[in-house]
């Protein structure tokens, strides 16, 4: 849908309940960001492009963009080492350009945001944690674009997204834990079944059996269910060593 001439209130609201529908699982977190950076120019007036910056320690990127123009001035302010969006996601605090042509602040970034064509902007932090810093970016093509309503509605739509991404952080690390967890429990499956091989064959005791294949996995730089995978599927342990 796109961006209106004037302010249209009633996007809002429904673009937050669409970003309260998000099915965790059927999502990765650069589509949940794509979503955001879609909607947020549906709800704000005007010829916009916007953007969501992230900072994963000192490194900034823009995952995802709506409108060439967004990218283009995130990435000259990442060049510059500084501007609206890279001081909105490491302040948190909003950071408004009424008119790039007279803004004194990163005048030689400004300068080159009006050449483009970028004459007012809004960058809103996102509130993440200490690991992951965002803003959500918003770029006009005319001078001040962004009064207080816009200001408001930019800000709550931040905080939505927000939450939206931190609920995907939260699912994914679940996830990951979830997959890790399930890797242990299949190597100690293994691990398990191999001692019991190596105890039948040898004649060892569970905890020889463990030290028979950990000493060949420190040696031959192999991990130790590696060697037991090895152990169930041929019977041997690849080493001529009884270990009694």
């Amino acid at each position: 849908m796109p961006a209106q001439d004037g302010p249209n209130p009633r996007d809002a609201p429904g673009a937050f309940e669409q970003l309260g529908q998000i099915t965790l699982a059927e999502q990765t977190m650069e589509s949940v960001l794509q979503l955001v950076c879609q909607l947020i120019t549906e709800v704000m007036p005007g010829d916009i492009a916007a953007s969501v910056s992230v900072l994963a320690g000192d490194r900034p990127e823009t995952p995802v963009f709506a409108g060439q123009l967004a990218v283009d001035l995130d990435e000259r302010q990442y060049s510059h080492g500084d501007g609206p969006c890279l001081t909105a996601a490491t302040s948190r605090e909003i950071v408004a350009i009424d008119d790039t042509r007279t803004d004194l602040r990163w005048r030689e970034y400004l300068m080159e945001a009006a050449r483009h064509g970028c004459l007012s902007s809004l960058s809103v932090p996102l509130p993440l944690d200490d690991t992951l810093r965002g803003a959500l970016n918003i770029y006009a093509r005319r001078p001040a674009a962004f009064g207080a309503d816009e200001r408001e509605r930019g800000s709550r739509f931040a905080g939505y997204a927000a939450v939206a991404v931190a609920n995907m952080q939260a699912y994914q690390e679940a996830v990951r834990r979830g997959q890790h967890l399930q890797t242990a429990l299949e190597s100690r499956a293994v691990i398990d079944q191999a001692k019991g091989i190596l105890m039948e064959r040898y004649k060892l005791s569970a905890d020889r059996a463990f030290q028979m294949m950990a000493t060949l996995s420190m040696e031959s730089n192999v991990k130790v269910r590696v060697i037991a995978e090895r152990v169930v599927l041929t019977g041997e342990v690849g080493t001529s060593r009884s270990g009694r």
